[in-house]
């Protein structure tokens, strides 16, 4: 078992998806207990002198100016944990549970929240053992952090709640004794410290930025398949076009689809059969690289952010202060999602409309809808009507949450980010929009076959194309056609196709 060693502040997207999907073991480094033991000591000489401070002994949200007697502590934490758990829905998928608990135990790595260095180590061990706590997808509003949600991870380490245990759902007092697991009491401050953060948010965003770090580069490969079938024109990814406006993504962009299709003998130059292509081709880098810019300021953002501590309140134990304050608020990572909900949707946008010009023969001069014998055959007419009605989908999920704010805690908490809703639409846009590109890939393959393009391929395109057909037949006549699409979403997904070309050229640039 390979094992990762967290502080609070080293933690990268690399080491969260080691954990979240390739479950990497989970350990604190010596510094941190340090750290973490340091403000604990704080929290119970606070809980000790019974002096009020907020989030230890006295009340929340509304609630913050009732005083809590150091006998009432414990009962506080539970009672705290029971009534936030308010979670409605379907449970999150493991990988997002796993990139919580791995987040939240980073942030109290920190050495900022008071919280016991063996909570933490309950919380790990859970991660450890892959006991997953049943989280619901719905609930939160983003500020303050992901109370409901992360309410419910904390019930598990309490023997309450529920979690799935070697592929069963079981109460989480059942997945705990079966895994051989402690479950604990929550002392001062300590049930505050692990539900109040955006743990929840920055999980689901974490795993969307890596997943759209594919797509992005995938968009390119596939628009790269495209032109090699409809003969595209590339004088319009010339170097000079795209230097004399300086925008970042669209020249890496640019430099991505001459690297791609170098060697190629199915692309063409102005003039030669056309001045110049619909949009959807000549603008490319334009679009692509648009959407790159968003990603890099929100990758930016989340990389940040999973190392943030996001406690309330806050304890500086070597400048003697307490500070109660709003780390909590999602409302960074909420602008981010949403601005990468936009990002990916208009790649999608742009390869339905690719998949348009594939399979309309007045656009394409190939067989309408990429199949001999049509009439008989539909070939990928509804593989088009699928790819339309996922950027439509799209187009309803990328209005943006962010926008959005409704009173909470009789208007104590009077502004809420919508952060996890945003976060969770992003990556429903993107399951969509590897869909759309599975769609185009397969039919820019089958139209290279229609045209007696496979020869003149590049060395990069030509790769792609072996890999496809490796795993999608050529489509001779109508069959399932969901089959394929999944097969080619899955290879886009693990990475498959973007090894391919980068084995051959080297990184594709985002």
């Amino acid at each position: 078992m390979k094992k990762l060693f967290i502080d609070g502040k080293s933690l990268n997207i690399e080491d969260f998806i080691n954990v979240a999907r390739n479950h990497y073991e989970v350990h604190l480094t010596e510094e941190a207990k340090e750290k973490m033991q340091k403000s604990r000591d704080v929290v119970e000489k606070i809980v000790e002198n019974e002096k009020p401070v907020y989030g230890i002994n006295t009340g929340f949200g509304k609630f913050c100016n009732v005083k809590i007697s150091k006998e009432e502590s414990k009962n506080l934490q539970k009672n705290l944990i029971m009534s936030h758990a308010c979670g409605v829905g379907n449970p999150l998928k493991e990988d997002a549970v796993r990139g919580i608990m791995l987040l939240r135990a980073n942030a109290l790595a920190n050495g900022f929240s008071g919280i016991r260095i063996s909570t933490v180590e309950t919380l790990l061990e859970m991660l450890n053992k892959n006991v997953i706590p049943v989280i619901p997808e719905k609930g939160s509003l983003g500020a303050s952090g992901d109370l409901a949600p992360l309410a419910h991870m904390v019930l598990v380490m309490l023997g309450m709640g529920e979690a799935y245990y070697k592929n069963e759902r079981l109460s989480g007092k059942e997945a705990m004794k079966k895994a051989n697991i402690k479950t604990i009491e929550l002392e001062g401050k300590e049930g505050l410290a692990l539900i109040n953060g955006t743990q929840v948010m920055t999980s689901i965003g974490a795993l969307a930025i890596y997943d759209s770090k594919i797509l992005l580069k995938t968009t390119d490969i596939a628009i790269s398949m495209t032109s090699e079938a409809l003969e595209g024109i590339t004088d319009a990814y010339d170097s000079l076009v795209h230097e004399v406006r300086n925008q970042t993504g669209q020249i890496i962009t640019a430099e991505n689809l001459r690297r791609i299709l170098n060697g190629s003998k199915n692309t063409t130059k102005q003039g030669e059969k056309r001045v110049q292509d619909a949009y959807t081709l000549r603008c490319v880098p334009q679009i692509h690289g648009a959407s790159k810019d968003a990603f890099n300021y929100v990758n930016n953002v989340i990389n940040n952010e999973i190392n943030a501590v996001t406690d309330n309140p806050i304890i500086f134990p070597d400048e003697d202060k307490i500070i109660s304050a709003g780390n909590f608020h999602g409302q960074p990572v909420a602008l981010a999602m949403d601005f990468l909900a936009i990002a990916i949707s208009e790649m999608a946008n742009v390869s339905e409309r690719r998949i348009e010009r594939l399979v309309n023969t007045e656009h394409s001069k190939l067989p309408a809808f990429l199949v001999k014998d049509g009439g008989v055959n539909s070939g990928f007419m509804i593989a088009q009507y699928a790819a339309a009605a996922l950027v439509s989908e799209n187009k309803v999920l990328a209005h943006p949450a962010s926008v959005d704010s409704i009173p909470s805690s009789a208007n104590q908490e009077d502004h809420v980010s919508m952060g996890t809703i945003a976060s969770r639409k992003a990556r429903e846009i993107i399951y969509n929009a590897s869909r759309v590109l599975a769609i185009e890939l397969i039919a820019a393959v089958q139209a290279i076959d229609l045209r007696g393009g496979k020869e003149k391929l590049s060395p990069a395109t030509k790769s792609v194309y072996n890999l496809i057909r490796k795993n999608i037949s050529y489509w001779e006549k109508d069959r399932e056609m969901y089959p394929d699409i999944n097969n080619a979403a899955e290879l886009i997904l693990n990475n498959s196709i973007v090894k391919e070309v980068e084995n051959i050229i080297g990184e594709i640039k985002i």
